[in-house]
């Protein structure tokens, strides 16, 4: 074969890898506005005070240090001790229930029945206090976050694909990693979603608060449980970019790039944020390699974005979201 078109293969086998990442960060936005039609602006920020967390957990980091040591004059950095990527994970988990639950408890228990504009206003501020909480926290310096997957070339199909082509395929360990994790984590949702007492209470709260209501189904509780899960991706989309290119506060903007991939699969549909990432990260791939060379480069920035325009444009309830009509 051509080496221009083995290229191309590997590129799209990359795009792939790249789009479950951004698939990832859109899945929460998923399922926060089924639960509660709330677009969560600060999904992104989640991710990165998770990844933050769980870096200064695994370190031995003390919380606010800077804060303590400027009010106090001290020079306190660290406890002392190191905790194993297993244990930092699960105490990251307990912090983003925790934090969920204050999230309701404080912000949207007071703002049922608002209009949307003025729910996505709050998570907008809820974004810039967890980025500010996360600085004062954690320190705003890059962190190296290692939780034990593999990284680098895989030699599997390196010596696969040179045998089979005489051409080696660069594909990271970490993204076929971030792959299984992320098909796990949608048929574990999708299972939970319509196999289970809480899952079809959430399903029941998307489509009608107050009929959730009258029927018995405490709001506070499902919004703390969906938050709760929408935390748990959102440490998951940490861990993977941050091993990627290590935890830094422009993990933030990846929420930027969920967008288009909502406004592709749909804002109601976990299959659909799926889809909408694969489709988002091999196209930005593709047409680099394909049109890149003949417009200068760069058409990655954009290509998203401009995809997604198309997309409101004639399909504005996305490949899987639900069309609404509303009767006047």
């Amino acid at each position: 074969m051509p080496d221009q078109l083995l290229f191309g293969m590997e590129v799209f086998l990359n795009g792939l890898m790249a789009g479950v990442l951004y698939a990832l960060v859109a899945l929460g936005f998923v399922l926060i506005y089924k639960a509660s039609g709330i677009f969560n602006y600060a999904q992104g920020v989640m991710a990165l005070f998770a990844a933050l967390t769980l870096v200064g957990i695994m370190e031995g980091q003390v919380p606010f240090a800077h804060l303590i040591n400027a009010v106090f004059g001290t020079e306190v950095h660290h406890f002392g001790w190191h905790f194993p990527a297993l244990v930092g994970i699960i105490l990251t988990v307990a912090v983003m229930v925790g934090l969920a639950w204050l999230v309701n408890t404080l912000i949207m228990k007071h703002l049922v029945n608002q209009e949307p504009i003025i729910l996505f206003m709050a998570t907008i501020g809820l974004a810039y206090f967890m980025e500010g909480l996360g600085d004062l926290m954690w320190g705003a310096d890059i962190k190296k976050l290692d939780v034990g997957l593999p990284q680098g070339i895989n030699g599997v199909i390196d010596d696969f694909t040179f045998n089979l082509f005489g051409y080696g395929f660069f594909i990271d360990n970490l993204d076929l990693w971030a792959t299984a994790i992320a098909i796990i984590l949608v048929i574990a949702l999708m299972l939970f979603s319509q196999y289970t007492k809480q899952g079809r209470a959430l399903r029941a709260v998307a489509d009608d608060h107050q009929a959730a209501l009258s029927v018995g189904i405490s709001l506070n509780f499902i919004w703390v449980l969906v938050w709760s899960i929408a935390g748990f991706v959102a440490l998951v989309a940490g861990i993977m970019w941050g091993a990627k290119s290590g935890v830094q506060f422009s993990l933030s903007l990846i929420a930027l790039k969920a967008l288009p991939v909502l406004m592709l699969g749909g804002f109601t549909s976990i299959p659909g944020a799926i889809v909408g990432g694969l489709i988002i990260g091999v196209g930005e791939k593709m047409f680099e390699f394909l049109i890149g060379p003949l417009v200068g480069g760069a058409t990655e920035n954009w290509f998203a974005y401009v995809l997604a325009l198309l997309f409101l444009v004639f399909r504005p309830q996305g490949l899987f979201g639900e069309k609404i009509i509303e009767r006047v």
